[in-house]
């Protein structure tokens, strides 16, 4: 006997029987799967809001089953039907709205498939299963007809999908660059506050619950290239390539070059950027120098902000809380009242435009190589304190079409033999840039390797 036939019991009262008023639609019968923090958020929430969110989508929205190999203390589980088997939801009759909050990609692959396969409609919060297996799912959905949903995936409680997919449909997206993770982002923040090194600003998001045990996904920036990648799809109505996105972290950047930076009129921030050129489409995530003018450039701590240039409308900025338990939970029950609202739409107009139809996609050859894209370059360069040095580097940059736009170069400290020179760069090729660094690090007088960053005008 199945976990779900053993606590069958549990359900108090059977909603596909419920009697409901002359000509009402019925209840919209939902599934959770994970009762982590966005699963328990996102019970609460409901319960909380069950009048609001009933009015809002015109019938009342009702947890018929929650998947979870464990209780959760944070949300009442008295009055919910709970199995141990997340795949008994996936195949329980009474859901219509698979809601899929496990994370992973394995499992939870396997889970949205077999809840397609039976019809239903999926909500997921999971960025990394949109990212790497969404061409996959989407296609499987609009095989069957019916809807996944993905607000939550990307800046937790910013309706950031929404508006690519909606509020500016009628623009061509030229770029967009966001601060998408709130654990790199706070450790940008304590830097340049606090002035503490990565490692210790590190350390105090671990002991206040920002970053995990182990930070590789944010610190690394792989779970920024994850929400990047299912914007860009939106923006650009290309295929999900997270294969094809540059992806660099935080865990080089020093005290110093944020103190320089600042200095420069700029802040730091860890971005993902999608633009589009005349020669592709760049996918990078990288550290960046931001004019410190820029609102963009004052969003800190733990908050996310998205910046998005339509042709029509210009720039626009979206900001907001980009993880927790509630924030998150928000924009699950945004999409489970979008499915609610489409379920008297006919089957094929249910898919959220998502790059997947072979006639509007892009090219996936049409992502620019990292080595083809054009910025500006703060580079810092260890030099020992003699003649003839930058006029070395000078010439190296001019023979790459490279002009030095700002210099900073302060005295050397008592004792010290090594001098810090800062440079802004004007727009150059990442090759030209890259071989620009190469023979400047072979210099003699030129100790260690140079530090680059990218900077971004965003206007």
């Amino acid at each position: 006997m199945s976990a779900f036939a053993d606590e069958a019991t549990r359900r108090d009262v059977d909603v596909s029987e419920k009697p409901r008023a002359e000509g009402s639609l019925p209840a919209v019968r939902i599934g959770i799967c994970g009762l982590g923090t966005v699963g328990s958020g996102t019970v609460n929430v409901m319960a909380r809001n069950c009048e609001e969110i009933a009015a809002r989508c015109g019938r009342p929205v009702e947890i018929v089953q929650v998947g979870a190999r464990r209780d959760n203390p944070d949300c009442d589980m008295t009055t919910l039907n709970v199995t141990r088997e997340i795949f008994d939801v996936a195949n329980n009759p009474d859901v219509d709205v698979l809601v899929e909050l496990i994370g992973g990609t394995t499992v939870a692959r396997e889970l949205v498939l077999t809840a397609i396969a039976n019809g239903k409609h999926v909500v997921t919060a999971n960025k990394a299963l949109i990212a790497e297996h969404g061409n996959e799912l989407f296609a499987a959905a609009a095989d069957k007809g019916v809807t996944i949903a993905y607000e939550a995936a990307v800046a937790g409680g910013i309706p950031i999908i929404k508006s690519l997919r909606e509020g500016l449909v009628g623009n061509r997206i030229q770029w967009l660059a966001g601060i998408i993770n709130g654990t790199g982002n706070y450790i940008l923040t304590e830097m340049r506050e606090k002035g503490r090194s990565f490692e210790e600003a590190l350390a105090q998001a671990q002991a206040l619950g920002y970053a995990e045990a182990d930070p590789t996904f944010d610190v690394e920036g792989i779970d920024a290239a994850h929400k990047l990648v299912i914007m860009a799809s939106l923006a650009f109505g290309m295929p999900l390539a997270f294969d094809k996105v540059y992806t660099e972290g935080i865990s080089g950047v020093a005290r110093e070059d944020i103190q320089y930076a600042d200095e420069l009129g700029y802040r730091i921030k860890h971005l993902g950027i999608a633009r589009r050129t005349n020669h592709g489409v760049e996918l990078r995530v990288h550290p960046t120098l931001i004019p410190q003018r820029r609102l963009i450039a004052n969003v800190n701590g733990v908050m996310n902000a998205v910046l998005v240039n339509g042709d029509a409308v210009g720039p626009t900025l979206y900001y907001g809380a980009g993880a927790g338990a509630e924030a998150t939970a928000s924009a699950v029950i945004a999409d489970i009242v979008d499915v609610a609202r489409t379920l008297n739409v006919r089957p094929d107009q249910r898919v959220p435009l998502a790059g997947v139809t072979q006639a509007s996609q892009g090219n996936l050859d049409d992502v620019l190589p990292m080595a083809e894209t054009e910025t500006s370059y703060y580079m810092r360069i260890s030099a020992f304190d003699k003649p003839g040095v930058m006029s070395k580097v000078a010439t190296i940059c001019s023979d790459q079409g490279i002009s030095i736009e700002a210099l900073i170069q302060h005295e050397p400290a008592e004792d010290e033999e090594l001098v810090p020179v800062v440079l802004l760069t004007s727009r150059a090729r990442e090759a030209q840039l890259q071989e620009a660094v190469n023979q400047i690090e072979a210099l003699d007088s030129i100790q260690g390797p140079v530090v680059r960053i990218r900077v971004e005008p965003l206007g």
